[in-house]
């Protein structure tokens, strides 16, 4: 992509200037700077990359918090500008948790590990390892099933453990331990994402250093002191929630996220070499949040006065819409008086040669196919003496990989924003000096004559659209078809809306639905979702067992 101001754009601009007034171009230098202004503060290495629940997110809703108060926006979140909510970030071993044999301590996650279905227990035994005694702890060696399936590509050990040992408690055991003496692969780890129903005692798994250490005698008898503590681990993130009120019945929203990815310590860097390095997100989504900024600062000044405007900086987007989620089920305004929403993500790449920017939701009002042509012009009294400055994409979804998604689903017309991917996505080199602050202006441009537009036309009707995939990725041949809600912490994945036309809506499935098999795996969480998928290929079929409301169903789906 181009990242110099385009000579094409300037020559626009010279012919615009010769008959607007001039303190239009002062105006746009204006926005011009300050977009770089907020974008190089943002996307500085000492915000660390804005993971949600970090220091460098801290600094950043400071950032937006004083940027709005200097606008004179009115605060709008629970504390102030800040509306807090809570991102459930998986499982975790507790530093009480311990396993001690014949009086040495091991160390937790390098010598054992344990389950994460396991209860919180305190054990004291001396078991035998050839033994299987009541009111022991019993040895499991995992080297036969191990061999048994070593072809098989559906097996997986930890759901073979999970489900073939649930109830041997009422054959005597008070733990399981595991291990696994053979050559062939294992691959177990503590899964914090694992959220399946804890069994009655807990199984623990002994890597094969110290396996070798103490298990190499089989007659031995063990003095074993097992602690077992496992916790939800949580971090807080922070939505910026800024107002203008115009005394109106109804609120038009406009949102961008700030959050990005930190170091990429969520597993969502597209970075393989698994270096520890800052992921800035100047195009992802510092352009978003400055663009966010500056038409608070314009429709300040608006005499577009028949809507109020609520501007909304989310956090948690990266780690699955948990802010925008969250502010539409613990909204600080009215839901029924949203008149619609505008989401701004990455629009900070415009190609200078293409002009090109994707407009979703297009489907999700009739209003919008008035107000929303091909061709956009900076000027627009001056349609027939200019080429056009954008080239409108339409996408007429009202779901998608962003905060928009949640305003559509309460059935809210939404438009989204994103000028689209560039080689630099979810990488470290999305940096502040890669930006078009000018492409991003005129995009800026366009969404303000657009609110304009429509101030005198009164509530928007809405629209259901086709469902979008929220997510891709280029490991499947095949998908489900449905919109996961990554804020869901029980057991099982939920469906947060189904694809029209894919598997899981031909095979009956429905927003709302919890999946909790698919094929012979049990499903514990997305991962492990996502890796039972990867199991299959085109074409073939299997079972999927659901629960909806209170009811168990079963139901066969083909990719």
């Amino acid at each position: 992509m181009h990242r110099s101001f385009p000579q094409l754009f300037l020559l626009v601009l010279l012919l615009a200037a010769c008959s607007a007034p001039k303190n239009i171009s002062q105006t746009n230098t204006a926005t011009v700077d300050k977009l770089k202004a907020h974008i190089e503060y943002l996307a500085d290495d000492k915000l660390e990359g804005r993971r949600t629940g970090t220091n460098g997110e801290e600094l950043a809703m400071q950032y937006i918090s004083s940027q709005f108060k200097e606008i004179g926006l009115i605060p709008k979140g629970i504390e102030y500008y800040p509306q807090s909510f809570i991102v459930k970030d998986g499982k975790q071993m507790d530093e009480v948790t311990e396993l001690i044999i014949n009086g040495t301590k091991l160390e937790t996650g390098r010598d054992f590990f344990i389950f994460p279905f396991s209860p919180d227990q305190k054990i004291e035994a001396v078991p035998s390892i050839a033994l299987q005694e009541v009111g022991m702890p019993w040895f499991f060696d995992l080297k036969d099933v191990l061999e048994e399936n070593k072809d098989n590509p559906h097996f997986d050990v930890t759901d073979y453990i999970r489900t073939n040992f649930k109830g041997i408690n009422d054959r005597g055991a008070v733990a399981m331990i595991f291990y696994n003496s053979s050559s062939h692969e294992d691959r177990l780890g503590f899964d914090a994402r694992d959220n399946s129903e804890k069994l009655a005692i807990p199984a623990i798994y002994v890597s094969k250093p110290a396996v070798k250490k103490y298990f190499s005698d089989k007659s031995a008898t063990l003095n074993i002191k097992l602690r077992i503590s496992i916790s939800e681990k949580t971090r807080s993130g922070r939505n910026v929630v800024g107002y203008i009120d115009n005394k109106a019945g109804t609120t038009v929203v406009l949102g961008a996220h700030y959050d990005h990815l930190g170091y990429g310590e969520d597993g969502n860097s597209m970075l393989r070499t698994r270096e520890k390095m800052i992921h800035n997100g100047a195009d992802d989504n510092a352009s978003g949040t400055a663009a966010l900024i500056e038409l608070a600062r314009k429709l300040k000044a608006s005499k577009a006065t028949n809507n109020n405007y609520l501007f909304i900086a989310f956090s948690g987007e990266e780690l699955g819409l948990y802010g925008s989620k969250y502010f539409t089920e613990n909204p600080t305004i009215d839901l029924k008086t949203v008149n619609y929403m505008i989401n701004m993500d990455m629009v900070g790449r415009l190609n200078d040669s293409s002009k090109v920017v994707t407009i979703g939701g297009y489907g999700t009002s009739p209003e919008w196919s008035k107000v929303i042509t091909k061709d956009y012009f900076a000027d627009p009294n001056d349609v027939k003496k200019t080429a056009p400055t954008l080239t409108i994409k339409i996408d007429s979804s009202g779901t998608g990989p962003s905060d928009h998604t949640s305003f559509y689903r309460k059935d809210i017309p939404v438009l989204f924003y994103f000028t689209g991917l560039h080689t630099d996505y979810h990488k470290p080199s999305d940096d502040a000096d890669k930006i078009n602050y000018d492409g991003e202006n005129l995009i800026i441009q366009h969404i303000y004559q657009l609110i304009e537009s429509l101030d005198k036309k009164g509530k928007l009707a809405f629209l259901k659209t086709r469902e979008a995939q929220t997510s891709t990725s280029a490991r499947f041949s095949i998908s489900m078809g449905i919109m996961p809600d990554y804020t869901f912490a029980g057991p099982g994945v939920r469906a947060d809306g189904v694809s029209d036309g894919k598997p899981a809506q031909k095979a009956g499935l429905k927003a709302g639905d919890i999946i909790l098999q698919l094929g012979d795996s049990n499903i514990s969480s997305l991962e492990n979702y996502m890796q039972a998928l990867g199991k299959f290929k085109k074409g073939e079929k299997t079972k999927v067992k659901f629960k909806r409301g209170a009811e168990t169903l079963e139901a066969v789906v083909e990719f």
